[in-house]
């Protein structure tokens, strides 16, 4: 898992709306640094990544909810939320799947066959969630979410 970057310059003496500028920003970047690959059901780590870093930016959009136009926090956490859930899904058949491979080596023989079905129904639907995803991470979408998420930031209230 990624770890959260330090957030350069925070100063317990900056006022709120200034820390909270710093810290959405920070926040938001880590999330598109992840969007590479996260499509590669092959390299499920890259949608843990991208979740874990959009549950860090929710959260300090959350935390830092008082400083910014109410209308533009809405927006931006809803598609923030949207995203999420959406690298949720992916992520949750992700871990079934690897939980049951792993699994599938220790079993009796006679329940490789119903191990393998299982298997199959969580590929079929790991597939449905990465279609599902892959309009949330089309890097136009994300453009427009970075860039929201700036001018959010940007009109922090300090």
């Amino acid at each position: 898992m990624a770890r959260a970057r330090e957030v350069p310059g925070f100063d317990c003496d900056e006022s709120f709306g200034s820390a909270a500028a710093r810290v959405v920003g920070v926040r938001a970047d880590e999330v598109f640094e992840h969007a590479d690959g996260v499509l590669d059901v092959e390299e499920i780590e890259r949608v843990h990544d991208m979740r874990v870093a959009t549950r860090r930016l929710r959260a300090a959009l959350e935390v830092f909810a008082p400083c910014f136009p109410a209308k533009r926090h809405r927006k931006a956490l809803k598609r923030v939320k949207a995203l999420a859930d959406a690298l949720g899904e992916r992520r949750d058949r992700d871990v079934a799947i690897e939980f049951l491979a792993g699994l599938a080596g220790e079993a009796p023989e006679g329940d490789w066959a119903g191990l393998a079905a299982l298997m199959d129904r969580l590929r079929d639907e790991q597939r449905e969630a990465n279609e599902a995803l892959a309009p949330y991470v089309e890097p136009r979408r994300l453009k427009k979410l970075r860039r929201r998420l700036r001018r959010l930031a940007k009109a922090a209230k300090t």
